[in-house]
């Protein structure tokens, strides 16, 4: 460090990485200034410097006898031991001693009571919660919350169908010829530890994932405004279920959310979605297995008026930023759940999903937000414009707005909902876990069957009307109903 750096930095005064010492003589006091800063990026220890920036200078035997003590203190004091660089700078006043401590790779890093320090501004301040901690250790790879067994959780909360289906599916092999119980395969994938599904085993295969991991689940709602306060919503669901389950439901939820527009297509066709899927795709497959599993709370899906939401708990890892990700720069937080997502889930694992969403649609914001332990990708609209037809007016010869009277069957809240549901062609099992619909006579009788008595969807085999090939669609007086979804019941 040259006279002028070290001038510089003075004049700038204390922060998270620079704290001036007039001098150190306690070695528990010096060891918490640099495990501190080992914890919080890193950065440098002036010896010599009063607290305003002013230099007061050491003298020879000073330097010696410092560092005599940042040595001792840094190998005795610190766990994991610490490798400071002690650097003396030439003053008026004496000579400032610059101690300079790296972003630690064995985080966290604890004094020797085993206190855990952290930088916050210029002062340090000693960690007690747990989350804190925990992430702490998760990024030196010491703990990942995803190969966390998950408490009370057994062998019977495992759907061995589904398991057994990816375990064919990626090993060619059936579970009967592998010849072992299901939670030792998932134990040998590291799904489960001593007999118990960890977080990534239950999220992936479970019955019921939420009845022990509550807050691993969507959050989605869809506003008529722009603002977050609104106290009216068109539609809100708890979209809960494996992570499969979960994408599907919230891919929908996305999708019945947003216009579709022609775009050059014919009449009948349903068109496509005003903000090309693959976008939302890439984004909500990151949120759900990225997502910072020691921060108590849900992924979150606004849709508005001008932009959605994704809203992953949990910042970006270490210093990884929003720009580093949009070039495909990744740092996968849960390894092991990523891993079997990229056999389940359209996840690739390279660092290409951002980069894919941008190239699909550019118009898309990627907010770390690390004050708020969250990650924002806000993805904004293009108003749909209202094109009015005109026709000439061969009396008055003016162009006028063509006056077409639309007559619009009343139909029920229940069909409004499952018509904005179906997509395309689909199966009646899906169209129901589109609507978030357990008992399937409720569904039948409120929804499926009255939308085919008024003629708004049809069967695609009318003949075979219990085949288990049969799909449905809507039909053009459908499409015609079509219109925002109103609040559920």
């Amino acid at each position: 460090m040259t006279k002028l750096e070290l001038q510089r930095i003075l004049a700038r005064g204390e922060d998270s990485h620079h704290q001036f010492k007039r001098d150190a003589t306690n070695a528990d006091s010096l060891a918490a200034e640099l495990v501190a800063l080992a914890n919080s990026g890193g950065g440098q220890v002036l010896l010599g410097v009063a607290d305003d920036g002013s230099v007061l200078g050491l003298d020879a035997a000073a330097v010696r006898r410092l560092n005599q003590l940042v040595s001792n203190t840094a190998s005795q004091h610190v766990r994991p031991p610490l490798s400071p660089i002690s650097h003396n700078v030439q003053t008026a006043q004496g000579l400032v001693m610059v101690v300079t401590v790296s972003d630690g790779l064995n985080k966290p890093y604890m004094d020797l009571q085993g206190r855990v320090w952290v930088k916050s501004g210029a002062d340090k301040r000693h960690v007690t919660a747990r989350e804190e901690m925990q992430r702490m250790f998760q990024r030196a790879g010491l703990l990942q919350a995803d190969q966390v067994p998950v408490r009370n959780a057994t062998a019977a909360d495992i759907d061995e169908r589904a398991f057994g289906r990816y375990f064919e599916r990626r090993y060619g092999q059936s579970l009967e010829a592998a010849g072992l119980p299901v939670v030792q395969l998932m134990e040998n994938l590291q799904l489960a530890q001593d007999g118990v599904p960890n977080l990534a085993g239950l999220l992936l295969f479970g019955k019921q994932p939420q009845r022990l991991l509550q807050v691993c689940q969507i959050g989605a709602v869809w506003f008529p405004g722009t603002h977050l306060g609104d106290v009216n919503y068109l539609d809100s669901e708890n979209i809960d279920g494996p992570l499969a389950e979960q994408f599907q439901r919230g891919m929908a939820f996305i999708k019945r959310s947003l216009h579709h527009v022609q775009a050059g297509r014919g009449f009948n066709t349903l068109g496509q979605l005003e903000v090309p899927e693959e976008a939302f795709v890439e984004l909500l497959v990151n949120a759900l297995v990225h997502r910072d599993f020691f921060v108590s709370a849900t992924i979150r899906l606004f849709v508005f008026t001008d932009r959605v939401e994704i809203i992953s708990p949990g910042h970006l890892p270490d210093s990884l930023t929003p720009e580093q990700i949009r070039t495909g720069v990744s740092n996968r937080r849960n390894k092991v759940l990523a891993e079997h997502a990229a056999h389940i889930l359209p996840y690739r694992g390279l660092g290409t999903g951002v980069p894919r969403a941008l190239g699909a649609w550019p118009k898309i914001d990627l907010l770390d937000e690390r004050e708020a332990n969250l990650f924002r990708a806000v993805v904004w609209r293009v108003a749909t414009p209202q094109v009015t037809p005109q026709v000439s007016d061969p009396v008055a010869g003016q162009v006028t707005p063509q006056v077409t009277p639309q007559v619009t069957p009343q139909v029920t809240v229940e069909i409004q909902r499952l018509l904005a549901a179906v997509v395309g062609e689909m199966k009646r099992a899906e169209i129901q876990l589109v609507l978030g619909l357990k008992d399937r006579k409720h569904f039948l009788d409120t929804y499926l069957r009255p939308a085919l008595d008024a003629g708004f969807i049809e069967m695609t085999i009318p003949d075979k009307p219990l085949s288990s090939q049969q799909r449905y669609r809507l039909t053009t007086a459908g499409q015609a109903c079509l219109r925002p979804l109103p609040p559920k019941d």
